[in-house]
């Protein structure tokens, strides 16, 4: 898996985030912290660039591997959304209400 050094830091390497979309059916997103919350139309991940929704039909985790940060996910992708780093916990507890 490739890493990164955080500038804002000291020169630890940071995980990278790359999502990889294979006809709006099949996301492969690594640098994955968390699964915050998911169903079958929604599914809000922490990853280390901040919290991502996506949005979609069917949606269904496919594969998930929390040691190496990598979710699958696949159904019919309507949405992604990155939310702002800086107000992550307002974001979260907004986005845990809409997934209860």
């Amino acid at each position: 898996m490739s890493q990164y050094y955080d500038t804002n830091t000291t020169k630890a390497p940071v995980q990278e985030h790359d999502i990889i979309m294979r006809g709006r059916r099949l996301l492969d997103i690594t640098g994955v912290k968390q699964v915050e919350s998911f169903d079958n139309e929604e599914f809000l991940l922490e990853t280390v660039m901040g919290f991502l929704a996506i949005k979609g039909q069917n949606l269904q985790m496919k594969n998930l591997d929390v040691d190496k940060g990598i979710v699958s996910i696949k159904g019919k992708i309507y949405d992604l959304v990155y939310l702002d780093d800086q107000h992550g916990e307002k974001a979260k507890g907004f986005f845990s209400k809409l997934f209860r």
